[in-house]
Parts: structure tokens; C-alpha cells; sequence
């Protein structure tokens, strides 16, 4: 398979910020801070209908295997469920677990050995969303001023990520995503999460909605 590179001819825009609707504020703000990624996301408060697959998930990706058991233990202490125990597969090792609040978080390395010890460092965050037409929806992002920087026919893209968000955002079948982790495609209601970007707000192909970055505020402490 060849992968493309594309770059848009749009003026630039890029993912700023990520944030999860949940029921109970103060229950996410104890979670993530004790699973470790709460500097990544904002949380708001929000009563949001939402059944089944939202749609998405957050991969860490990780050094190595020590790690990736560190952040899962992390998460089933804070009141994580496990949906997929981490074990070795042919890409590398990784687990996935479903956050109290719903948010699916997928933990990965490409290493099969751990080559020093294991930690709580973070080396990529990647917001993955599940949506029908691969192609469409790239085509649909390009269109808005994302830039793309891999594509893999109509299976994968990945967007160019911006200075001032560490999170890469990518697209996936959502099915072959609900398969990767472990759950039924099916869902209905909102996704509960929002993208912030200079190009808001708007919706994309599958729902996912978009605000502009000017009116977000940062989650209070």
C-alpha cells in the first residue's frame, strides 16, 4: 500500500483543543488527573443524550510495555473498565479502557521489549474518529483548511497537528475503530466530545462538532 501525502491549499487550520461532555465535572477532574493525561483535554459539564459507540477514541502512544501496564493500572484505580487487557500483538503491545465518563482511551507501543524502565511519559496523543466514508471526510477537512500528512487509500488519514495542541487528529472507519476496541459500532445521540480550531464552528460529515478556539475558556481548576 502507498502512502500520499497531501497538503491543502486552504489556509491553515488545525486541531487547538479537545474537549470531553461529561455528566459529573468534579468525578472526570479526579479521573484524568489520576490516569495522567489531564493537561490534554478540557472537560465540560454536560447532560447530552449518548447510547452505545460515540464514535471516537484517544490512543497514547507510548515507550514501551512497562509503560503502556503503568497507565492502564492508572486508569482501572481510578475506575476505568477494561475492555481489552493489554497484551503483545503483531504491531507491538497495547490495551484499551473505557474512562467513567465513557470516553474510550486506547495505550500503545510499537516496542515489543521494554529497552529502560517503565514511566508515565506520554510521547503522542491521537483523537481517532470513527466515520463512514474515510474519503469524503478528508476531502471535507481539506476543504476547511486542514492539512494532510498521511493518507492511506480509504482506510486511514492523518491530519498535520498544530503548535499549540499536542493532539494529532486522524480518521478511521468506524467500524474497523469499534473492532480495534473491543465494542459494537452501533451508537446513537451525541458523540460528547468537541473539537476546537480557528475554523469554527461547524459539524463535519458524522456529527462531530467543531467550536471556534476564540470562545473556548480553560477548565477551572
Amino acid at each position: 500500500m502507498v502512502m500520499a501525502t497531501t497538503a491543502s491549499t486552504a489556509a491553515h487550520t488545525s486541531l487547538t483543543s479537545v474537549t470531553l461532555e461529561v455528566a459529573d465535572l468534579e468525578a472526570a477532574r479526579r479521573f484524568y488527573s489520576a490516569f495522567g493525561v489531564d493537561t490534554y483535554i478540557r472537560l465540560r459539564a454536560s447532560e447530552a443524550h449518548s447510547t452505545g459507540f460515540r464514535g471516537f477514541t484517544l490512543a497514547l502512544t507510548v515507550s514501551g510495555p512497562g509503560t503502556v501496564d503503568n497507565f492502564v493500572g492508572a486508569a482501572v484505580e481510578a475506575g476505568a473498565t477494561v475492555l481489552k487487557p493489554a497484551a503483545k500483538s503483531l504491531w507491538g503491545y497495547g490495551g484499551v479502557v473505557q474512562a467513567p465518563d465513557g470516553t474510550i482511551w486506547k495505550i500503545a507501543t510499537s516496542a515489543k521489549k521494554d529497552t529502560g524502565p517503565a514511566t508515565r511519559e506520554i510521547d503522542e496523543v491521537v483523537l481517532l474518529i470513527g466515520v463512514e466514508s474515510v474519503k469524503a471526510t478528508k476531502e471535507f477537512y481539506v476543504g476547511r483548511g486542514l492539512s494532510v500528512a498521511k493518507s492511506f487509500g480509504g482506510k486511514y488519514a492523518e491530519f498535520t497537528p498544530g503548535h499549540s495542541n499536542p493532539i494529532k487528529l486522524a480518521l478511521y472507519k468506524r467500524r474497523a475503530l469499534a473492532k480495534d476496541l473491543g465494542v459494537q459500532a452501533d451508537g446513537a445521540g451525541s458523540h460528547r466530545i468537541v473539537l476546537g480550531g480557528t475554523a469554527g464552528p461547524f459539524a463535519d460529515l458524522d456529527g462531530f462538532a467543531w467550536e471556534a478556539a476564540a470562545s473556548l475558556a480553560p477548565t477551572p481548576s
